[in-house]
């Protein structure tokens, strides 16, 4: 059998370079298809957009196409490679955003000196999109960036490493939690890693009910605390009384550990330290900071996910952004608000709960599926993603005020409750 890295790399190579390719939508075998295709043809629709900006979403592909855009600043674990490096991944990106919910994407790397030269980049080329995913961009330069993104552009701007991981994280931490007997409200949270996911994850979370006292983050440095001169405005954010440094002591009595951060750095001892039913969502890839076999033979009483396709409960991006975009993109929001982001979380825990389609068991050959401690998150391939969640997402933003279109009369469902019927 052909290794993994042999495999990748043919998989990119052949049979032609690359994962993506523009097509043809309209004919182009007459001399009069290429007329109205370009000169003198397209002329009309150049004077109707100079007209009136709004019909560019009429006479283009605007309003079914996200740039997505890196500085390739933190590729993936591989750290800062730099832009052309990360263009795998923005065209990776690419595929899952046309495989499960139809959108078009260009793929762009910015070679920029600085943050303020990236945010100029992109705000002059934002024209061309409905709407912009950000990715693999390092801390705390991508808060910045995203930020000033939002104010300076008119179409919803995500960078999905923060808030697709975030929403997902939610998602599997509301079921798990109530599976544990345990309320978000109540709940000791210890989260390993001070970088964008986490910092993202955390507010998240503080967003839909947890209580930020409850909630000690930990870098390479240790635990944040009040205590510390050495925090960027973000983490700050954390800091809180405490008399604890280290993982091991926040780890006594914890409810939920989250780990966004590095291979095998949650020790079995410290698995023993927390509550009785423990979460575990160790989300670092490719190695977890603790294996499944390993947490499993320590507490017997686990929930366990992690970032990984070959075990249970995948804490997985693709769960988020292709349907959170579909569902911004149909109501033709202008941002992509906090509202929005609670929907899909919300959307994806109900959908975890309902029986599990014949096509997805057999996708992934079981007899059986159903919610539980191995069943905490929707599958990737669950066909009912693109409606559920894109449905949460769009009516979410018609009521937080942010949809410029109302509600798509093509959607087949209203809420989660007519799956449930069903």
């Amino acid at each position: 059998m052909t290794d993994l890295k042999t495999a990748a790399l043919q998989y990119h190579a052949e049979p032609r370079p690359g994962k993506l390719s523009t097509e043809l939508t309209k004919p182009t075998q007459s001399a009069r298809d290429l007329a109205l295709a370009y000169s003198p043809g397209v002329a009309e629709p150049v004077r109707e957009i100079a007209r009136d900006s709004e019909l560019a979403y009429r006479y283009t592909g605007k309003g079914n196409l996200v740039a997505v855009i890196s500085d390739g600043s933190a590729i993936l674990g591989l750290g800062n490679l730099g832009p052309l490096a990360s263009k795998p991944v923005m065209e990776g990106k690419g595929v899952l955003f046309k495989r499960f919910a139809g959108i078009d994407v260009y793929d762009i790397e910015v070679d920029a000196e600085s943050p303020q030269a990236f945010i100029d980049t992109v705000r002059r080329i934002s024209v061309t999109f409905g709407g912009i995913n950000l990715e693999d961009i390092k801390a705390p330069e991508c808060f910045e960036i995203e930020r000033a993104l939002i104010e300076q552009c008119d179409i919803p701007v995500f960078h999905d490493d923060q808030h697709g991981t975030a929403i997902v994280t939610a998602a599997g931490m509301l079921n798990a939690l109530e599976l544990a007997g345990k309320k978000l409200s109540d709940a000791k949270i210890v989260c390993l890693g001070g970088g964008a996911a986490a910092i993202s994850c955390m507010k998240l979370l503080i967003g839909m009910g947890a209580n930020i006292e409850n909630i000690f983050m930990i870098d390479r440095q240790g635990i944040i605390h009040a205590g510390r001169d050495d925090l960027n405005q973000y983490k700050a954010v954390f800091a809180h009384e405490t008399d604890k440094r280290t993982l091991s002591e926040a780890m006594e009595g914890a409810d939920a550990f989250i780990g966004l951060s590095g291979a095998n750095l949650l020790a079995p001892d410290d698995l023993k330290r927390m509550a009785p039913n423990p979460i575990v969502f160790a989300c670092s890839n490719p190695d977890p900071e603790i294996l499944p076999e390993l947490a499993h033979a320590t507490r017997s009483d686990v929930i366990m996910a992690t970032g990984r396709s070959d075990y249970p409960n995948q804490v997985n991006n693709v769960l988020g952004f292709p349907f959170i975009f579909r569902g911004a993109l149909d109501v033709r929001a202008t941002r992509i608000n906090e509202d929005m982001k609670i929907a899909a979380a919300h959307a994806l825990r109900e959908l975890a709960k309902l029986p599990i389609p014949a096509e997805v068991k057999a996708a992934y050959d079981v007899d059986a599926l159903e919610f539980g401690r191995q069943y905490i998150i929707p599958k990737p391939i669950d066909p009912r993603l693109i409606t559920v969640v894109a449905d949460a997402v769009a009516r979410a933003a018609i009521e937080s005020g942010v949809a410029t279109l109302p509600y798509p009369s093509n959607y087949p469902l209203r809420s989660l409750d007519d799956l449930f019927r069903k």
